[in-house]
């Protein structure tokens, strides 16, 4: 076993203590007895010797402690994250100031960085906060700390309602490796992405929320965009020719039965060019001009247009934000449609209300509802016996450039359908 082997400071310093305390006496004893000092001189003295050298390793002890719990009380707000606070040296020269000063060092380094990844975590926050899609952040626990506004894609209300509520009350389970949501609905339309980061020394968790479906839709709407191309092309240089040949002939035509038979043909032709263009609509980009409109005059406007409609307005709310011109395309196309598929006379309702995050618009009819909801916004699609299936198609495809939603649900109690339209509030992002 070593001998010299001390496992802590204070350890060393009282066996130094002892050992010199014994050695001193003890050299002090043996000049006694050499002096012929009396056993009572020797005793008085010797015990005078150990006070003494007592006092001075009380002193060096105490001392030497003091040096190593201010240095730890820096440390500790180190630890914390603190770096303004800086403890005063037990002693004002040697290595402890050295040591002290090393610390200071060290203490305004890590200030720096720890401002330079605050500046970086905040323009972090800020770009997530630009994002179209939805990102929630969970701290170690996990509880949700923080959410852009793409958050009322997920849920309608904001996301502060939500604050610290756990992955599981919000719908969502940890599944071979992957977050999902519980719910089939959801977890068919939502790819969840997560990836963890630290932050003031804890471990999060930030996941992203990518709409499958949009993605799906777009893939779609460029392909029937790629088909009705092609077929727009070669119909139109097919009907070309043979409408002006058939009013060529239609002019040197004699009969009246040819004359009707080569204007059949050209109206026909006529009417497939137009029927080509407007499905070319469906996909064509268009420039949105948003603005706040009063609902009052939107609600006057669309009567005004659907005179022969019976109207049962609720409005519940003073404005919305969106472009006059394609929102009223959208509620002329889905009150018709409204129209069409209830009983000649019946009362059709449109009301404007509003929540915490979205205006919201319901048309509700009374009708023989939708036996087949999944297709109902798919080109060339319609339930109609003459239908063209651009309506619909049409209507989501301006809504979504509105950042908004369109969805139809039969009714539950009663026949008929709803068409909800949901759009965003104005905010600085949108305005």
């Amino acid at each position: 076993m070593n001998l010299f082997a001390f496992k802590s400071l204070e350890q060393l310093l009282k066996t130094c203590f002892i050992v010199t305390s014994f050695v001193v006496v003890g050299l002090w004893v043996v000049i006694g007895l050499i002096q012929h000092w009396t056993v009572m001189n020797i005793a008085l003295t010797s015990s005078g010797l150990a006070f003494i050298i007592g006092l001075y390793f009380s002193y060096s002890y105490k001392r030497t402690l003091i040096a190593f719990k201010r240095a730890s009380m820096h440390l500790e707000a180190v630890h914390n994250d603190d770096y303004c606070q800086y403890a005063k040296p037990a002693f004002s020269a040697g290595k402890v100031i050295e040591f002290h000063q090393n610390l200071d060092k060290l203490s305004t380094h890590l200030q720096l960085l720890k401002s330079r990844y605050d500046q970086n975590i905040f323009l972090v926050y800020r770009l997530i906060e630009q994002l179209d899609s939805p990102i929630l952040v969970f701290d170690q626990h996990p509880q949700l700390t923080y959410a852009n506004s793409a958050f009322n894609e997920l849920f309608p209300q904001p996301w502060q309602i939500f604050r610290h509520s756990s992955p599981e009350l919000l719908g969502l389970e940890f599944v071979g490796n992957n977050w999902r949501f519980k719910e089939q609905q959801r977890d068919c339309k939502w790819q969840i992405r997560h990836s963890e980061f630290i932050e003031q020394g804890q471990s999060h968790q930030l996941m992203i929320f990518v709409n499958i479906e949009s993605a799906l839709r777009q893939s779609q709407i460029d392909a029937w965009q790629q088909l009705i191309r092609v077929l727009g092309h070669e119909i139109h240089n097919s009907l070309t020719p043979v409408s002006a040949l058939a009013q060529g002939l239609s002019v040197k035509a004699l009969g009246d039965r040819e004359k009707q038979a080569l204007a059949v043909i050209t109206e026909r032709c006529q009417h497939l060019q137009d029927f080509v263009s407007r499905y070319a609509s469906i996909t064509k980009p268009f420039h949105l001009n948003c603005q706040m409109l009063s609902v009052a005059n939107i609600a006057k406007r669309i009567q005004g247009l659907l005179k022969d409609i019976q109207l049962q307005l609720e409005i519940k709310t003073d404005t919305i934000w969106a472009d006059p011109t394609f929102i009223e395309q959208v509620l002329l196309n889905v009150i018709n449609n409204a129209s069409e598929a209830s009983k000649s006379g019946e009362t059709i309702k449109l009301i404007f209300s509003e929540n915490a995050t979205s205006s919201l618009i319901e048309v509700i009819d009374n009708g023989h509802g939708f036996a087949n909801l999944d297709n109902l916004f798919v080109p060339l699609y319609s339930t109609k016996q003459n239908g063209q299936g651009i309506g619909l198609s049409f209507c989501r495809n301006i809504i979504e450039h509105h950042k908004g939603i369109i969805d139809l649900v039969n009714n539950t109690n009663t026949q008929g359908v709803t068409v909800s339209i949901s759009l965003p509030l104005k905010t600085p992002k949108n305005s």
